[in-house]
């Protein structure tokens, strides 16, 4: 049974990138990207990785991100 979480603190953001949890962006209330590896962040911006190549990046205070986890 997988669990989605709201992302909001650097403790949670740190764990996802260390875990590798698989991530949902979304901005105003839409579904931007779904399934992505989240790689890195800082004070303002997000960094996501749904591809080899593919990377995107987003304004932390404009979205909002939830992890899956798995039990």
């Amino acid at each position: 049974m997988a669990i989605q979480y709201r992302l909001t603190t650097d403790a949670q953001l740190q764990e996802a990138v260390e875990e590798q949890l698989r991530v949902r962006v979304f901005k105003n209330d839409l579904l931007i990207e779904t399934s992505a590896l989240l790689i890195r962040y800082d004070d303002s911006l997000i960094v996501t990785q749904s591809g080899v190549s593919d990377l995107s990046y987003h304004q932390r205070d404009e979205c909002e991100l939830f992890a899956l986890k798995r039990r």
